[in-house]
């Protein structure tokens, strides 16, 4: 190989390195047997969610990943495989994959990485299943509100009782 063939693929490693450092999830998915309309589908769906979704060659994503610090994905860097990577929010980029996998029965969710850390399929899987950061923030508002609400509506008792006794 040549010095520059070489370059270019240490930068591409340098570049998958920082994407795994900076994510803070990836999702690791098999997607043989997809059609051209359903990858393309798929790359929509993530690009709305601002999830970019890459193919890579394996030996790359090997290197990448011992190079970020991220043990046990050697194994899951078999066959074809694709990387969706999500700076912003954590849940998007599995629960996207794993409503599209739920259709489109070939897409196979292999691993993954969630906050810096090495997911299995199953964390996953569970992590698709939690609401998103506006469901989150509207559960945790509506947490905050329940005291207040339950003290209005006991002052709106003792008016009304005291209503009732004149």
């Amino acid at each position: 190989m040549s010095e520059v063939t070489i370059a270019k693929k240490a930068a591409i490693v340098d570049e998958i390195t920082e994407k795994f450092s900076a994510a803070a999830s990836a999702v690791i998915v098999d997607y043989r047997g997809l059609t051209v309309e359903q990858v393309t589908e798929l790359r929509k769906q993530l690009r709305d969610a601002n999830v970019e979704m890459k193919v890579i060659k394996n030996s790359i994503l090997v290197r990448a990943a011992e190079k970020a610090g991220l043990n046990g994905l050697e194994d899951v860097f078999s066959g074809p495989t694709a990387v969706a990577f999500s700076n912003e929010d954590v849940v998007a980029p599995a629960k996207i994959i794993d409503e599209f996998a739920s259709s489109a029965e070939k897409l196979e969710i292999k691993g993954g990485i969630i906050e810096g850390k090495v997911a299995s399929v199953e964390e996953i899987t569970a992590l698709a299943k939690l609401p998103n950061r506006d469901g989150l923030l509207s559960m945790l508002l509506s947490v905050l509100q329940a005291p207040v609400r339950n003290v209005a509506y006991a002052v709106k008792a003792v008016a009304e009782k005291e209503d009732e006794v004149a």
